[in-house]
């Protein structure tokens, strides 16, 4: 008898922990979409670790452009996200024109500064169009005050001055709220500052000022709802809005300014990078 109660008592011992830990333990979570989230951000990150500026996303479109032909106004577009899509998935890029893109989405002024010999300067274009500092703003690669951006800008801008490019600094875009919420990340207020320290610093070095911001924006400096699809981006109107602008400024800039007179006149290309004749 003793045995008997002995044995029920095991096992009613053995029945309530099984219980208790039932109650006790949480119930198993479905992680694997926020585990597949943090991956893509390490993807991410790793890529941007180990090519910080991003020289690939172009290396070899850069290597297959010819030498400009005479009498070719051929200009590049350089900038970040506002640029990659244009002609992409928003707008048409100047069709017939000798232009060449090289936007790259999220970036910053300091990443644009480190490809502009490849992607711009190697090209040899007689115009760079510089549409940047919206990112900065947002701190994509960290903080950075306006001094800073503009430094970043200044430095393209000398740049292509030194190789006989002419420059358009363009204006950065506005934002809104309206649809997604972005003003949080880039103040309109500092969007305004940065345009016109932009400004000025054309002004005042005889550079093209192409004003986008004024264009796109509405009476409260926000951008007009019906010209872009996220209050970042322009949509396909907002595009067609630009298009004409940047024409505009291009035309100005090559009719106004004129080479560089330490320009190298024999720029390093891409296609004659394997040439061998000595440059004097």
């Amino acid at each position: 008898m003793k045995k008997l109660v002995l044995v029920l008592s095991t096992l009613l011992l053995i029945m309530s922990s099984a219980a208790f830990a039932q109650e006790t333990t949480p119930a198993p979570t479905n992680d694997s979409a926020e585990i597949e989230k943090l991956q893509t951000a390490l993807k991410r990150d790793q890529k941007r670790l180990e090519d910080w500026p991003n020289l690939n996303r172009y290396r070899e479109a850069d290597s297959q452009v010819e030498p400009p032909t005479p009498g070719e106004q051929r200009v590049v577009f350089m900038g970040d996200s506002i640029t990659d899509i244009w002609g992409r998935q928003r707008g048409t890029f100047f069709p017939g024109k000798p232009y060449i893109n090289r936007g790259i989405s999220g970036q910053t002024t300091a990443q644009m500064l480190l490809r502009f010999r490849p992607d711009v300067i190697n090209l040899q274009p007689k115009a760079v169009v510089i549409l940047a500092g919206t990112n900065d703003i947002a701190g994509n690669t960290g903080p950075a005050t306006l001094d800073e951006i503009m430094g970043n800008l200044e430095s393209m801008a000398q740049l292509a001055k030194a190789n006989g490019i002419r420059v358009v600094l363009a204006s950065v875009t506005p934002d809104c709220d309206s649809i997604k919420v972005q003003s949080v990340r880039r103040p309109p207020e500092k969007i305004v500052a940065l345009n016109q320290l932009i400004k000025d610093y054309a002004t005042k070095n005889g550079i093209v000022y192409l004003d986008y911001y004024s264009a796109l924006a509405d009476d409260h400096g926000l951008f007009k709802q019906d010209l872009t699809y996220d209050c970042l981006h322009p949509n396909t109107a907002g595009f067609d809005v630009m298009g004409p602008l940047a024409e505009k400024a291009i035309e100005t800039a090559l009719a106004e300014s004129k080479p560089n007179i330490h320009a190298n006149p024999h720029t390093w290309h891409p296609k004659n990078a394997s040439s061998k004749k000595k440059i004097e």
